[in-house]
Parts: structure tokens; C-alpha cells; sequence
């Protein structure tokens, strides 16, 4: 297994571009806007929809048609973009990083006086979010670090790479081999709390939060206002890939037949049956599905649609329930997250992140 060294952490609070300090700010609604013309306007890019989107889901609601005149909503800064706007000094980034606190070290304690490190499990291949590759180890891994080291010191965690993602939950996490892992979705466990992750795993706030959205052929569009508009569509997602989102709150598409699922092996295959219109819509979290598009060169055929995302699922810390500090992992993990979101330190590492991933689509 190998471990990011320590000098990770200063690399974290220094990732964010020179232009995050002044770009980015709030924009108020105006009769006849829409989040893709708001984005082709600020971006000049009107596939940024969704960024938007996403920034500003608290306030926008669970479809971006639903934005109103007057609504003050928030521009995240991608790429230097958009400069001039009123509000920045909300978004403004801090000029240093703040300086860690002292470690605590009441993130595990042993039976000897001496703490021991909490220890984190990820993997590879699963890009933006945890890959190696990918800038400082990932979107979801970078925030972690910033999260651990806000409320540990850099000396109280390490991180560990375990390219087994099914090794993770057990035996690694389940029998305490190593403390917490990253980044999991939390099934609805509301509705089925008998689920295996439900049952055995504690979740963190989420790190991140992601759309899950339907990629259409562009000859073959669908209507997605309402749920009961997928009933009896055929949708595409890899095997292996979750299904708890077709099933939750209350749609239960999945449970009760409503739809077709077809499970190939890969995204590539997913979009393959898409252009051969075995399968209506594609669902994929927005940047898996944007990078299979470009690399698959079908930007041209393939449309996403707008009127609301299938989802959006958050992205976890998760601990076993049976670990003997489970409720004080996640509370240093939580308030560590807490603490860089209040310090504009969260912002940082997603604007850097948004930019990178935003160039590369």
C-alpha cells in the first residue's frame, strides 16, 4: 500500500489558481435567462449550465428550469471566468491558506498513551474524483486531506491506496484493518435500512455532490419532467455501477419494473446501444458521461438533458459501525470539512478542480 507523504498538505492549500481571487461573484436572474445562457454568457461555454447548476442547487431547487427573475444566484470561478461581477468578496478565496490548528489528537486513541494515526482508504480509477493521476490525487481526495489536516494536524492521518475497490468495505473497513474510506454513495437507507451499506457503515456530510444526468441521442430526445416521464424508457448504465438512484424516494423504477436497466460492461458499451437506439437515455454522473462523449467523439449526437438531473448523489467518508471510534472518526472528519468550507478553503480546492476538469471537456 502507498501513502501520500505529508508534504500532500501543503500542496492542498496551495493548489487553487492566481486568478481565484477575484474571479467568480453573483449574478441576479433576468426575465428570459436560462443557467445555459447564463453560462455561454460568463463562460462563453454553454455546456457550464450544470457548474452552475450545481453551485447553486440550495438555492435553484431539483430542476435548473426552475430559476426566477430577481433569484440572486452564485458563479463559481472556471478558468479566470466570469471577472466584473458584483459579490466576489463572498466568494473570494483567503490570500493564505489558514494555518492548521495545533493537532488534538482525539482522532484514535490506543491504550498507551501515545495516539495513532487515523488511516484512510481510497482508490484508483475513479477520476475526477480519486485517481493519482488525477490533480493532487483527485477532487474528493484533495478534500479529505484539506478536511484531516484542518482537524487533525497532517501528522494525525495517512492514506492509503488499495486498488481492490471491492476489498474496501470488507474485509478492510468492516474488520477495522484500516479506519475510513472514500468516496462512497449512501444508498437511501431511509427506505432500506437493511441495505449491506446502510446496516454496516456510517456516512460523513458529503465531500462532494455530483449530478447524475441522462445523456440522449440528439435524433431520439426524451422528456424528463417528472418521473412518471421515464416510465417504461430503457436506461444504460455499466455493470457494477449503483441502482439505488432509480429506486429512491418512492420512484422505485427499478423495483417495480417500471423501466429497463441494461447492464453492459462498460460506459463506451452504454453509449454504443445508445447510438444503435437500443436504449433510450444513458445514466451517468455528468463527468464520466462529458469525458466518454469527447472520447468517444460524439459530442455531435449526443444531447444531455437540461430540465433536470436524475439525480445528485453525494460523495462520502465512510466508517464501520462495529469500529470502536466510529462516531469520533466522523466527527473529526465533519468538522474538519465544516471548518475549510467556512475558511474558503473548500472553494479553493473546487474551483481548481472545476477548472482543470472544465479544460480537459
Amino acid at each position: 500500500m502507498k501513502i501520500f507523504s505529508g508534504a500532500f498538505c501543503a500542496l492542498v492549500m496551495l493548489s487553487a489558481p492566481a486568478f481565484a481571487q477575484s474571479c467568480g461573484g453573483s449574478y441576479k436572474i433576468s426575465r428570459g435567462d436560462t443557467l445555459s445562457g447564463v453560462a455561454d454568457k460568463f463562460y462563453k461555454d454553454a455546456r457550464k449550465w450544470s457548474a452552475v447548476y450545481n453551485a447553486n442547487v440550495s438555492t435553484i431547487g431539483d430542476s435548473p428550469n426552475k430559476i426566477r427573475v430577481g433569484q440572486t444566484i452564485q458563479l463559481p470561478c472556471i478558468n479566470g471566468m466570469p471577472v466584473g461581477l458584483d459579490g466576489v468578496e463572498a466568494v473570494a478565496r483567503p490570500k493564505a491558506p489558514p494555518k492548521a490548528p495545533t493537532p488534538t489528537r482525539v482522532v484514535k486513541q490506543s491504550a498507551s498513551p501515545a495516539a495513532l494515526k487515523v488511516n484512510l482508504l481510497t482508490a484508483d480509477d475513479y477520476a475526477p474524483f480519486t485517481d493519482r493521476k488525477a490533480l493532487n490525487g483527485g477532487l474528493v481526495t484533495e478534500i479529505v486531506h484539506a478536511a484531516m489536516t484542518q482537524s487533525s494536524g497532517d501528522g494525525g492521518y495517512d492514506v492509503h491506496w488499495v486498488n481492490d475497490w471491492s476489498a474496501h468495505l470488507d474485509p478492510l473497513l468492516s474488520n477495522a484493518m484500516l479506519d475510513m474510506g472514500f468516496p462512497w454513495l449512501q444508498p437511501d437507507c431511509a427506505a432500506n435500512p437493511d441495505q449491506y451499506r446502510c446496516a454496516n457503515f456510517n456516512f460523513s456530510d458529503p465531500m462532494f455532490e455530483m449530478l447524475v444526468l441522462l445523456f440522449t441521442d440528439r435524433s431520439r430526445p426524451i422528456r424528463f419532467q417528472q418521473d412518471s416521464d421515464i416510465i417504461g424508457k430503457t436506461l444504460c448504465r455499466p455493470k457494477g455501477y449503483y441502482t439505488h438512484d432509480l429506486d429512491k424516494n418512492g420512484r422505485n423504477w427499478l423495483a417495480d419494473g417500471k423501466i429497463t436497466l441494461t447492464q453492459p460492461v462498460s460506459v463506451a458499451d452504454c453509449f454504443e446501444l445508445l447510438s444503435e437506439g437500443t436504449v433510450d437515455a444513458v445514466a451517468l454522473n455528468e463527468f464520466t458521461g462529458r469525458k466518454a462523449i469527447k472520447d468517444l467523439d460524439m459530442g455531435s449526437r449526443v444531447d444531455i438533458v437540461q430540465t433536470r438531473p436524475l439525480s445528485i448523489e453525494g460523495l462520502h467518508v465512510v466508517v464501520s459501525k462495529s469500529h470502536p471510534d466510529s462516531d469520533l472518526l466522523l466527527e473529526t472528519i465533519n468538522s474538519g470539512l465544516t471548518e475549510i468550507k467556512q475558511n474558503g478553503t473548500y472553494q479553493q480546492i473546487i474551483d481548481a478542480h472545476m477548472s482543470k476538469i472544465w479544460s480537459e471537456l
